[in-house]
């Protein structure tokens, strides 16, 4: 066991200790609710040891997710013994039998993992002078496909992946489209990330959703090139997924980049050693990315010769099936609160 993981299993140890002793404690369903906020809730202190187990060695990792979720799974049972508790008090105080149904449970919201994932990422890449900015989801052919070269005999411009609305008019395909009307409208620098939904023909699968959210960013400038491109991404990974994290880029391609390239991150289920998650590689695709290719400057009315950018994007959805080892993408937008619940 290394430093840094008995330092969190004494920490873990410690929250369990406090967390059953103020739940025992706890004299009210106000108080009640307190103690499960200040220990379980998604910024308590489990929340908050549990997203640095990303930064102990392989080794140690696995016990101390198992003293996580033990430490979890107590304090749950012990909140639900002392509601029962406090309802039963609340009853045998009562003058009067009430053989009525009991009342619901006041409903009590919460922000959605995918929600909580753009959030973090706008927050992230805001550190580094990008902008939050927000477009239309009903697009023209023209910022949708045509100023980022993608001709419309290009594949993704077919009826098979695109809804047409009209002739010329689609729902975007992606938010890349918001980029285009951004150097259209702002001369450089620019540094933007765009958060919203996008719409394909696909089906509904474990992978895959016919509408879904996606961010892109681009950012533009003098003398931007590959290395600050590396730099940036390379802060989002440790950042987002902890410091432990490696990152890869591999080559591919994308119309409106060049050169393209795919960024991978080890897998957070297996930490790189091989499972089904991630296909026995090791790595999680997380996103695309690249130079942004000079034919998307000039139709734009940017200064190839002058300005260079990167532009990325990614699925903040898939981003959070890697984060929390969610195996089906479906299980985010069934509505089971059962499911949903852990997240709050």
């Amino acid at each position: 066991m290394t430093v840094a993981g008995a330092s969190l299993l004494d920490r873990l140890a410690g929250i369990e200790e406090k967390g059953l002793a103020a739940i025992g404690e706890a004299s009210d369903p106000g108080a009640l609710e307190s103690a499960r906020v200040e220990y379980l809730g998604r910024n308590g202190q489990l929340a908050r040891v549990m997203s640095s187990i990303g930064t102990v060695e392989a080794s140690a990792r696995r016990d101390v997710g198992q003293r996580a979720n033990a430490v979890k799974t107590s304090l749950r049972d012990a909140l639900e013994r002392r509601a029962q508790q406090l309802t039963a008090a609340a009853r045998a105080s009562s003058d009067r039998i009430d053989l009525t149904l009991p009342a619901r449970g006041r409903w009590v919201g919460g922000v959605h993992p995918v929600t909580r994932v753009i959030d973090e990422i706008c927050d992230i890449f805001a550190e580094l002078g990008f902008t939050r900015v927000l477009g239309p989801e009903i697009e023209s052919t023209w910022y949708n496909f045509t100023a980022l070269n993608i001709p419309l005999d290009h594949p993704a411009a077919d009826m098979m992946d695109t809804f047409y609305l009209d002739e010329g008019v689609v729902l975007r395909t992606h938010t890349s489209p918001v980029q285009a009307r951004v150097m259209e409208a702002y001369p450089p620098p620019v540094r933007v990330v765009v958060p919203g939904l996008a719409y394909r023909r696909d089906s509904f699968d474990r992978s895959h959703a016919p509408a879904f959210e996606q961010i892109e960013g681009l950012a533009v400038d003098e003398g931007v090139d590959f290395v600050e491109f590396r730099a940036a991404i390379e802060h989002f990974v440790r950042h987002f997924f902890g410091s432990g994290t490696k990152s890869r880029f591999r080559p591919s391609f994308y119309p409106f980049t060049e050169p393209s390239a795919e960024v991978d991150v080890t897998c957070s289920v297996c930490s790189g050693s091989g499972c089904s998650t991630c296909k026995r590689t090791g790595w999680i695709t997380i996103m695309g990315s690249g130079m942004v290719d000079p034919a998307v400057f000039e139709a734009v009315g940017y200064d190839a010769e002058r300005y260079t950018g990167y532009a990325f994007g990614m699925g903040p959805a898939r981003i959070a099936m890697v984060r929390h080892g969610i195996p089906d993408m479906r299980l985010l937008y069934e509505g089971e609160m059962s499911f949903l619940r852990q997240f709050i």
